[in-house]
């Protein structure tokens, strides 16, 4: 869980970021500037010997999905929301965990279920606010897009390296991933960017390499790494206490205002419902097959 917590926190400072430091920059260039940072870093590591080519495209898929579409859709969402939006609407992304996971392994776990929902109603409480205005639709949709392809990539990821061959590391693969991201977001980028008009500033350049080798590169590695280890559950509730830690990071270095009941009582649900998944799983663990 260290790995998840470590990572959700690292994300709580990127909604502010993406918001501030690059508004007006063509948000598919964005993506695909990103990927591509994360596939540099990672795609040195890369041994694909052993691999069966079935699993090499898994792997690929799941990073289309979880990095590419996801980012096309999640970034482009910052023109209709802001950025409390954009955080307030990911509340269903542990929500699509558990049901994708349920479905993909054709059995359902109501304590995962059970947990999850607590947790997406202790996140709604920290982000409540009243009704978001503007764009709703359209940033909804957008953001939900990006949670159901987020959703399913990690779950996808879990369950594709289970099919490993043994000794296979997640460092090994993990640049198959960004490269899928990038393949996806290049395309988007290459179609839909004005190049012309494109210029980029000092701000825009540094925040572009830390959330490409950062909170992109490293953290995604970081963050399906710890989903494999833990339980579906546990992984669904991590999704959302970025939402809270975004809420407090907000308070204690951008100085923004936030309803202080609302964030103590959201995150102490969010906390339960991750201690009940917890005991729940340990439970079922040591009884007797």
């Amino acid at each position: 869980m260290l790995y998840l917590f470590i990572v959700s926190l690292v994300w709580a400072f990127s909604f502010g970021l993406i918001k501030g430091n690059l508004a007006g920059v063509d948000s598919n260039f964005v993506s695909a500037a990103r990927m591509l940072i994360s596939l540099i870093i990672f795609l040195p590591l890369i041994r694909l010997r052993g691999l069966n080519n079935r699993l090499k495209l898994r792997l690929f898929v799941a990073g289309v999905l979880q990095f590419g579409i996801m980012y096309i859709t999640y970034i482009y969402a910052f023109r209709f929301l802001k950025a409390y939006e954009v955080a307030l609407f990911t509340v269903f992304t542990p929500l699509y965990v558990t049901l994708i996971n349920n479905a993909l392994q054709k059995r359902v776990r109501w304590l995962n279920i059970i947990t999850t929902i607590m947790a997406v109603a202790g996140t709604a409480i920290v982000s409540l606010k009243g009704l978001p205005q503007g764009d709703i639709v359209q940033g909804f949709l957008l953001v939900q897009i990006s949670n159901l392809c987020f959703a399913f990539g990690q779950v996808y990821y879990k369950e594709s390296m289970r099919q490993a061959p043994s000794g296979v590391s997640d460092q090994q693969v993990f640049g198959l991933l960004y490269l899928g991201g990038f393949a996806v977001t290049l395309l988007a980028a290459g179609i839909f960017t004005d190049w012309q008009s494109l210029t980029l500033t000092r701000i825009h350049i540094l925040t572009l390499l830390y959330l490409g080798a950062i909170a992109s590169g490293v953290c995604f590695f970081l963050w399906n790494i710890g989903g494999r280890k833990v339980d579906t559950g546990t992984l669904a509730i991590f999704n959302d206490l970025k939402v809270p830690l975004a809420v407090t990071v907000s308070l204690l270095f951008f100085k923004e205002q936030a309803n202080l009941i609302n964030l103590l009582i959201g995150g102490a649900i969010v906390l339960w419902a991750l201690y009940l998944n917890e005991r729940g799983v340990r439970r079922f663990a040591v009884q007797p097959a």
